[in-house]
């Protein structure tokens, strides 16, 4: 296992994420604690130190199931991470009771790394509004030990990650990002990066292989990838293309299945970073891929300065995109959750003064129709 210095610890480079964990007849809220068991029991004998869970993951059941599968090894042998859920607004006020919740259900007496789970468009003011006491209460439970190292994740757009860490910068220890080598670009991933290390601050990856999707491409990609690397699969690309980001600490993945854990352990038996010529073709399969979903909107808001709604029509032609490209997820719709509701697509009355100004000639009433028609399916 390669392992990565912070702070005089030395942390595996792969996590194992508990998001995914193997469950039950199908159902999400019930982790199959047998193979939660025999699946940490491996990661552990391989050198894998560093386990995520949240509150929200398996219906609840995840901190649970982890915990049991941590209790029997010494407490001081492994790292365990934890977030506080804001990503339900309905949570901000209950700080406090749901930290002691969740050291319960790990059955622990700290975490090593806590979060602010997904500092977004949504939750963002509450995070940052002193009245909930997020902050102040997360603060002195780092003072008494129970929290070893606070840190945050992050799926929200520049703006929003700016507006956090200027108030919390000096704060933060680490911070968790969506990076992989479609959003290297597409989201941005890239910038969010440098901007982490201008601010050192260390970085964590979250969807490394995008929920799957870049374990199984399609065959004429992975083709063109066997060029190169004849015996690397497509998903051994995704964690290769991270072990090229020198920035990158600590890569968590969702691991569902025995067979993915030893798979992606074995990526992290060593180091093979890629090369600038394989980074190249990545960055073009990339670009192929995203063209499929994307509307071509360049952002120059010609568009904004004729709509009667004033709707910020790029940022959601943007969101649009995201939506397609993932086959939807909850990205997309949570960020129009922070927007105010006659600011949203189906809020468009089909007046097409934008489309009249529009350099790219996009039909953007019919693709907020589109919008509307799939957010609602």
């Amino acid at each position: 296992m390669i392992y990565s210095d912070f702070q005089g610890m030395k942390l595996s480079a792969l996590g194992m994420g508990c998001m995914r964990l193997p469950v039950i007849d199908g159902d999400d809220s019930r982790p199959d604690q047998p193979r939660v068991d025999e699946m940490v029991d491996y990661a552990f004998s391989h050198g894998v130190n560093y386990y995520d869970t949240a509150w929200g993951y398996h219906a609840g059941n995840s901190e649970i199931a982890i915990g049991k599968a941590l209790k029997r090894y010494p407490r001081e042998k492994f790292y365990l991470a934890n977030k506080f859920p804001g990503y339900d607004l309905a949570n901000m006020g209950k700080v406090k009771e749901i930290f002691e919740e969740q050291l319960k259900k790990c059955g622990v007496e700290y975490f090593d790394f806590y979060l602010f789970h997904n500092v977004c468009e949504l939750n963002v003011e509450g995070y940052l509004d002193p009245k909930f006491g997020i902050f102040d209460y997360l603060i002195d439970q780092k003072k008494n030990g129970r929290i070893r190292h606070l840190g945050f994740s992050g799926h929200g757009g520049m703006q929003t990650l700016r507006a956090f860490l200027d108030k919390y910068a000096e704060y933060m220890e680490f911070g968790q990002l969506q990076v992989n080598w479609v959003d290297w670009d597409f989201q941005n991933a890239k910038g969010k990066v440098e901007y982490f290390t201008k601010l050192g601050i260390p970085v964590w990856v979250m969807e490394p292989v995008r929920g799957g999707k870049l374990a199984h491409l399609d065959e004429k990609y992975s083709a063109e990838l066997k060029k190169l690397r004849p015996e690397a699969s497509d998903v051994e690309w995704a964690f290769r293309f991270l072990q090229t980001v020198p920035e990158v600490k600590v890569t968590l993945s969702g691991m569902s299945d025995f067979e993915q854990i030893k798979q992606n352990i074995a990526f992290y038996e060593d180091i093979k970073p890629l090369n600038n010529a394989e980074l190249e073709v990545l960055d073009k399969i990339a670009k192929e891929m995203i063209k499929q979903y994307n509307v071509p909107c360049t952002g120059c808001r010609y568009c904004t300065t004729h709509c009667p709604k004033g709707i910020g029509i790029p940022d959601l032609l943007e969101l649009y995109n995201e939506h397609r490209f993932t086959g939807g997820g909850f990205i997309a719709p949570m960020a129009l959750d922070a927007i105010p509701e006659d600011k949203r697509p189906a809020s468009c009355i089909g007046c097409r003064s934008c489309e009249k100004v529009c350099p790219q000639q996009i039909k953007i009433s019919e693709v907020f129709k589109d919008f509307t028609r799939i957010l609602q399916a």
